[in-house]
């Protein structure tokens, strides 16, 4: 028994060590590009001007360089393979940024030496396979400073009836879930979601032409090292033949406000809703507004008529997302958005707008829209409507009609929006 307990640990160690030679020298460990950074970045919105950034995983560091050259930031990036540090720490030194990037071999499972708090940005691109989906929303939220976010990155199915082929591999190796579900299970677990998204064909290229030409000159007579390019080799072809049923999508994630508990209007909060529009705006035509739009079965979106409550338990605040259109194909709208006099400027406002798109992306809802302030919808990821190609039926400042592409595709069409009756436009 313990020459078979010694074998077989011995043999675990080859396949160990090859796996990481294979891998040696790759410019990424996983699917991924300096444009996806970028742009998971920028979902992340505004941050300190020094932010302090957790890069768990960060094999040799390409994206904790990236945010310390570009975001300005601060990295503590781990890994638990030496040389992947060692060459982090080299480039960083070539490139000036040594001061900015800290290796710190760890293993992003058990970080207990972290103090709460500590971090404005937790990074995780490729990586969050190695502990789950749902132990590192859990795990490393006490990392995120107030007002912190969470990036990861994931492969998920992109459809929901994935070939038998793609299914029994993905089984055995990793569990896979969709877009909807992921962003499902970080609601759940007390996120919001800024944004996602789906990352191109190109990411796996420059992770999967490098590994492929390793694999060819790789020394198979090296223990460990035949599985380890077999092993390569398959993921591959597999990807090739069945790329359609998943890919790589990024998450980005803000935990919800605590203050504040938010959820889906019941009958018994209709007369709090109705006063809460009547006090927050200067006539009583938003009230009637949503009374209207509540009684147009065309335009009501059950579920998406959200309310946040006090700690009294009271309404604080108000939000609703009716369906319209964009040259007949269908939208959502959002509006009105109100909060009691009491609590304005309390993040009530921010609390339940968040929550009621939570509840959007997971319906399915592709596209948003608001004509609002155009000071404070972009916190939540709108920009103009025009930029898209898309225009109200009537004259409004341009800044003032915003679009929010919940799902990250970019395929939004352009159009006329058309809103519900009870809008009177």
């Amino acid at each position: 028994m313990s020459d078979h307990i010694s074998d077989t640990s011995a043999h675990a160690q080859a396949l160990h060590d090859a796996f990481f030679a294979l891998h040696h020298g790759l410019p990424r460990q996983g699917p991924g590009s300096d444009t996806t950074t970028r742009r998971l970045l920028a979902l992340a919105g505004p941050l300190p001007d020094r932010p302090r950034v957790l890069d768990l995983g960060c094999g040799p560091g390409r994206s904790a360089l990236l945010l310390a050259a570009e975001a300005g930031a601060e990295v503590t990036a781990v890994d638990t393979h030496e040389p992947f540090l060692d060459e982090l720490r080299e480039t960083a030194a070539a490139r000036g940024l040594a001061g900015r990037v800290r290796a710190l071999r760890a293993d992003m499972g058990a970080l207990g030496t972290l103090r709460d708090g500590s971090f404005d940005l937790v990074w995780a691109e490729s990586s969050v396979f190695v502990l789950g989906f749902d132990r590192a929303l859990t795990e490393w939220r006490r990392l995120l400073a107030p007002g912190g976010r969470l990036v990861l990155t994931e492969c998920v199915w992109t459809t929901d009836a994935p070939g038998p082929e793609a299914r029994a591999f993905w089984e055995e190796h990793y569990p896979l879930r969709t877009v909807t579900a992921n962003a499902a299970a970080a609601v759940a677990a007390g996120y919001h979601v800024l944004g996602t998204v789906a990352q191109p064909e190109s990411d796996w290229d420059e992770y999967y032409e490098p590994l492929a030409e390793h694999a060819e000159t790789a020394d198979t007579a090296v223990p460990g090292m035949a599985e380890a390019v077999a092993g390569a080799r398959a993921e591959i072809a597999l990807r090739r033949a069945h790329g359609a049923d998943y890919g790589y999508a990024g998450f980005v994630l803000r935990p919800a406000d605590p203050r504040w508990t938010t959820r889906e209007e019941t009958a018994a909060d209709i007369p709090a809703v109705r006063e809460i529009n009547a006090a927050a705006f200067p006539t009583p035509e938003e009230a009637g507004l949503v009374d209207a739009l509540r009684a147009d079965r065309d335009a009501w979106l059950p579920g998406l008529s959200y309310v946040a409550e006090a700690p009294d338990g009271s309404v604080a605040a108000y939000a609703l997302i009716t369906r319209c259109h964009v040259d007949g194909v269908p939208a959502a709208a959002l509006g009105p958005v109100a909060v009691t006099p009491a609590h304005q400027r309390s993040g009530a406002g921010q609390a339940v707008v968040r929550a009621v798109l939570d509840a959007a992306r997971l319906r399915g809802e592709r596209l948003v829209l608001v004509l609002g302030h155009p000071g404070y919808y972009p916190r939540f990821g709108f920009a103009r409507a025009s930029a898209y190609g898309i225009k109200p039926a009537f004259a409004v400042p341009d800044e003032a009609m915003m679009a929010l592409d919940l799902d990250g595709s970019g395929a939004v069409d352009g159009g006329t929006i058309t809103y519900p009756a009870a809008f009177g436009v």
